[in-house]
């Protein structure tokens, strides 16, 4: 049996355990059933799960839930509008989000898929150190993207 102030009372039956509870006016709570005896603590129940649920609001503030953002680019970028897109890129990815590199593909611009395919590669190269690539290149209508998503180790 453990005390009210974290002591050591040995022993003790369970008529004596609820007789002492009920002295400290406090509850009589079972914290290690399977023990040979069982171990049983004099505290304030109520004040214990409000600090259980206090720390769990905590730990849930912290969380961060990772999220899926786009970055949309065409065929013919040029290179001051890339930088910008990758350095958006790499900005959700310090921030622990996916990342989905969506382009588009006007008109004419159809016949262009190799370089398309090249210009995707080259923004999993650029954000290798910090990303891996998650879904690899897909084909969907007019539309070519990649996922990638931050390295588990970085996390």
């Amino acid at each position: 049996m453990i005390g009210p102030n974290s002591e050591q009372l040995g022993v003790v039956t369970a008529l004596r355990a609820m007789e002492l509870a009920e002295q400290f006016e406090l509850d009589l709570v079972e914290v290690a059933p399977t023990a040979r005896p069982p171990v049983c603590r004099i505290m304030d129940f109520s004040k214990y799960k409000y600090e259980q649920e206090k720390k769990e609001r905590r730990a849930k503030k912290n969380a961060h839930v990772s999220q899926l953002k786009q970055i949309r680019i065409k065929p013919h970028i040029e290179e001051h509008d890339y930088q910008t897109k990758l350095k958006q890129t790499i900005m959700f990815l310090e921030k622990k989000d996916k990342v989905r590199v969506n382009l588009f593909f006007q008109g004419r611009e159809m016949a262009f898929k190799d370089q398309a395919k090249i210009l995707l590669q080259r923004f999993v190269a650029d954000t290798a150190e910090l990303a891996q690539v998650e879904k690899d290149v897909m084909m969907e209508g007019r539309v070519m993207s990649i996922v990638i998503a931050p390295k588990a180790d970085k996390v």
